[in-house]
């Protein structure tokens, strides 16, 4: 089961845009990396492929390592070492370790 998850909050915590907060876009578990919205920022330099897509130079997010990144807690609203726990009806829950509070 996975830590982060889409639409998670989260923290850059390594890299040129440490600090920056954002919900998870994409989450690629294959390559252990995410896409946040609005952080890790780079130009490409497109070709034209036909007219409904010009070239020229786009920004788009990049993916982060999951290690530069750590999930927000909505309780305590700080960055968040995340553990799971079974419910009564037997489905896993993720829950922060600083408040205790159940994140999903």
């Amino acid at each position: 089961m996975q830590k982060i998850k889409r639409e998670d909050t989260v923290l850059v915590v390594k890299g040129k845009d440490r600090g920056r907060t954002g919900p998870v876009r994409k989450v690629l578990p294959k390559d252990n990396k995410v896409i946040v919205t609005g952080v890790n920022v780079v130009k490409r330099h497109m070709k034209p492929r036909g007219p409904q897509q010009p070239g020229g130079i786009i920004e788009r997010e990049s993916p982060l390592s999951w290690a530069n990144i750590v999930l927000l807690c909505k309780a305590c609203n700080q960055p968040a070492r995340v553990g799971f726990r079974a419910r009564a009806d037997g489905t896993k829950v993720r829950f922060c370790k600083r408040c205790d509070e159940n994140i999903d």
